[in-house]
């Protein structure tokens, strides 16, 4: 699965994600019919974000409220050291739109106002 997102400025949200999320780069490409792009995973998943930046029409990026990411990260010592990270990678802390992301987790904002859930706990079917 990719995640694609345009940014403004695609170093910094490189960065951002990279430090905040703890994810490494797994691809890039420049100027591919004028687009730039970076793909970012963790390992060992089956998933991959893209950012990317648009040379000959830059888009303005539009996420809402309710636009997340969610990471679940079920070690309290883990989480909390996932949510300093966050906070020194550049990401703001902000009250979620939905008032559950409160209960056992913190919501981010990045630069381009898009919105990751940091949730202490554990995925479940």
């Amino acid at each position: 699965m990719r995640i694609a997102r345009p940014v403004q400025d695609l170093g910094r949200a490189v960065e951002m994600y990279v430090h905040g999320l703890g994810l490494r780069q797994v691809a890039s490409f420049v100027n591919h019919a004028g687009f730039d792009g970076v793909m970012l995973a963790q390992a060992g998943t089956d998933f991959h974000f893209e950012f990317t930046y648009c040379r000959t029409h830059p888009i303005q990026p539009a996420p809402t409220p309710e636009d997340l990411l969610v990471f679940y990260v079920p070690d309290r010592a883990e989480w909390n050291v996932r949510c300093a990270a966050m906070l020194e990678a550049g990401f703001s802390e902000v009250e979620p739109f939905n008032p559950f992301w409160k209960e056992r987790g913190r919501t981010f904002q990045d630069a381009d106002g898009y919105r990751v859930v940091v949730q202490q706990s554990s995925w479940r079917e």
